[in-house]
């Protein structure tokens, strides 16, 4: 899966992980290893733009979405599988800033919500009627606990590895077979 990430905000973010989030996702919503995507994080200023230009809305916004219509986006329960290049995700973190400090969390948390809340723009989901909402809403938390568990689960794991690892080199265990002098 190719994901591409340009900071362009300003503002410092471990771009990693917007990128590892969005891949969780996709995964998660079983687009193809094939697909593409791109995220932008801009300043206020060009948010603002593409939201009066591209919603007829005053001010900026905090995730912005442009699916590549000419190909075509199919929900991952739709019959038919999606096609590779799948559009850009455009982030505020200036935006996002206030939003994390109301909901108690830090700017990165807010952040990977806002991507897998693009993502699932970019598949088909919306939130403009209340069956909708709940739908995406309900999918896009699942997705970030989810994503959450998994790097608990990946920091034990790396965690225990160096754990084994050091106990490995004090017993003198770690040496590669072979590499013994006889």
């Amino acid at each position: 899966m190719s994901i591409e990430i340009a900071n362009e905000s300003g503002i410092d973010v471990e771009d990693e992980t917007i990128v590892d989030v969005a891949r969780f996702a996709l995964d998660r919503m079983e687009v193809s290893p094939l697909a593409e995507l791109s995220i932008v994080l801009v300043t206020l200023d060009v948010m603002e733009e593409l939201h009066e230009r591209w919603m007829d809305l005053p001010g900026a916004t905090d995730v912005m979405a442009f699916p590549m219509d000419e190909y075509n986006v199919r929900r991952p329960d739709a019959p038919e599988p999606s096609p590779a290049l799948l559009g850009d995700i455009v982030l505020c973190p200036a935006f996002a800033k206030d939003q994390a400090k109301q909901a108690g969390h830090a700017l990165l948390d807010e952040l990977h919500l806002l991507t897998v809340h693009g993502v699932l723009h970019l598949l088909g989901y919306d939130h403009a009627e209340p069956e909708e909402e709940r739908e995406m809403f309900g999918l896009q938390q699942r997705i970030l606990d989810d994503y959450a568990d998994a790097i608990v689960h990946a920091r034990r794991r790396n965690a225990q590895r160096s754990a084994d690892e050091r106990l490995l080199g004090i017993v003198g265990l770690d040496e590669p077979r072979g590499s013994a002098e006889s």
